[in-house]
């Protein structure tokens, strides 16, 4: 596969410098998203530029300052991306930005070419939606911080948090929200990947999980395996399940744009595999989720 639109970037594959990700929009095949993941060291200070993106940013780990001209966002964190919900900032367009961290963070970084300009803003972890999505081995959490619903005043970003206990299946039936004609928006989309490991708050290097992308024909056909820290973009194509092994849950970044004049999460289905939904409705949801919720966990 053409290295230029390959979906499965590895850990490390994408790293620059400090930071373990960067994928600018315009790279990997992908026009309209893109992700860093960057280290914030205590007593440094990170310089953030949207310049014609938009951007979340979003505490995986640790505590975070966010230094804009008129006002200073302090966002709380949290110790792991498996600990609890996060607070987190909007940057617009055309924006400058320093971070600072007392005790350190990694950060997410996750953009989205933009035109019109909003206010930036900082969300409190309280006021972030989680919903329990699926039934039975299919039941995943998903923390709403980005949608349009959630969060209206931006352009073209949205973005998810989700939560998959290990053992269980998410991203699932397999959707797409591309060019195909039955599609009702065309969104590019990205996941940003960290395993944990059953008992634990803390990723776990040596965790698996597995993701799944393919098209009707064949022309794009992937199951892949990833671990933590990996970065998987998505173009076009049905995608799911996003699979996590037993003993290993799983938490994936979703970050989505595309060219259209407003903000969708839509999608459609496989065909195939549409039928699972109904299937839910006699299932009971996996009682382990929510996984988190805003509770703060010291960072």
């Amino acid at each position: 596969m053409n290295e230029a639109v390959r979906p499965h970037w590895p850990a490390g594959s994408l790293r620059r410098g400090s930071s373990s990700v960067a994928l600018a929009p315009g790279t990997a095949g992908l026009a309209f998203v893109g992700l860093e993941v960057a280290e914030v060291d205590p007593g440094h200070r990170v310089d953030v530029t949207t310049a014609d993106t938009e951007v979340a940013v979003v505490p995986l780990s640790g505590s975070l300052e966010v230094h804009l001209e008129a006002a200073t966002l302090r966002l709380r964190g949290r110790a792991s991306v498996f600990s609890n919900v996060t607070d987190w900032a909007y940057l617009p367009v055309a924006t400058r930005a320093t971070l600072s961290s007392g005790a350190g963070c990694t950060v997410a970084l996750a953009a989205a070419k933009a035109e019109r300009r909003f206010a930036p803003v900082r969300v409190d972890a309280a006021d972030v939606p989680v919903e329990v999505r699926g039934a039975g081995p299919a039941t995943r959490q998903v923390t709403n911080f980005m949608t349009p619903e959630a969060f209206p005043d931006a352009d073209r970003l949205m973005c998810v948090e989700v939560l998959t206990p290990d053992g269980n299946w998410s991203s699932y039936p397999p959707h797409r929200h591309d060019d195909a004609p039955e599609c009702p928006v065309d969104n590019e989309e990205l996941y940003y990947f960290r395993v944990g490991r059953l008992g634990s708050d803390d990723p776990d290097p040596g965790g698996i999980a597995a993701q799944r992308l393919y098209t009707p024909d064949r022309s794009i056909d992937v199951c892949a395996a990833v671990g933590d820290g990996d970065v998987f973009c998505i173009r076009r194509g049905y995608h799911g399940p996003s699979m996590a092994a037993p003993g290993y849950p799983l938490y994936y970044l979703n970050v989505l744009a595309g060219p259209g004049p407003g903000r969708s999460m839509a999608f459609c289905d496989d065909p195939a595999h549409a039928w699972v939904r109904a299937s839910w409705r006699s299932m009971a949801p996996d009682p382990r989720c929510p996984m988190t919720g805003p509770e703060i966990d010291p960072p």
